[in-house]
């Protein structure tokens, strides 16, 4: 086990911000950090693999976890539902990994009230319009394009509920921060309580006490 309370660093931003490049990219940067795989309704998307990028489960199957009370947090984004199950917890306390989570605002919002020293990072795009054109990009169908900014509009807007807030218009400076943010986290005084308290210990005791 760790001399740390594992850390729960949660990141949230607009689809097509890149967060999930980023996201790679610090995890392949800093050791002891793993990522929270999600449960989700929808389907896999072309690349994706079960128990990687998500567990892919059926309507009924997410049902029956949110009926026994096994996620931390869930929400509906776009139609499909996503969760993120209390083991992902769990296991990481059991290993003495950081947990990274990738929620949407309605999920983050929910482990912030469950969990008040999870650490938030809202990631920004460079702007709206920029936003747009990377969407466009992935050759998002029109409709769904519509939505998505719509509901980027409402995300952004929260930002101040966030501890953090990064703008992504340089990919390896936003993962940099992001990387920062992981390490100075694992440096807040309610992660390093066994660490501390041994060395205390070794402290003589005041007279008397």
């Amino acid at each position: 086990m760790s001399d740390r309370t594992p850390s729960l660093i949660v990141v949230s931003g607009p689809s097509g911000t890149g967060k999930s490049t980023v996201l790679q990219r610090v995890l392949a940067r800093v050791d002891g950090l793993r990522f929270s795989v999600s449960h989700t309704t929808r389907a896999p998307r072309p690349g994706e693999r079960e128990a990687v990028d998500y567990y892919f489960v059926s309507a009924e199957a997410f049902q029956r976890m949110i009926d026994r009370g096994e996620f931390l947090e869930w929400a509906r984004v776009h139609d499909n539902r996503y969760g993120t199950a209390r083991a992902e917890e769990e296991h990481a306390r059991r290993d003495g990994v950081d947990l990274l989570l990738d929620l949407d605002v309605q999920g983050a919002g929910q482990m912030r009230a469950s969990h008040r020293d999870a650490v938030s990072v809202f990631i920004f795009p460079p702007s709206y319009q920029a936003l747009e054109q990377r969407l466009r990009a992935r050759g998002t169908p029109e409709d769904f394009l519509r939505r998505r900014l719509a509901a980027a509009s409402e995300e952004a807007s929260l930002y101040t509920e966030y501890d953090y807030c990064l703008v992504n218009d340089d990919l390896d400076r936003t993962v940099e921060e992001l990387v920062t943010i992981v390490h100075a986290a694992r440096l807040r005084t309610s992660r390093v309580g066994p660490m501390a308290g041994r060395i205390l210990a070794t402290f003589p005791r005041k007279q008397g006490a």
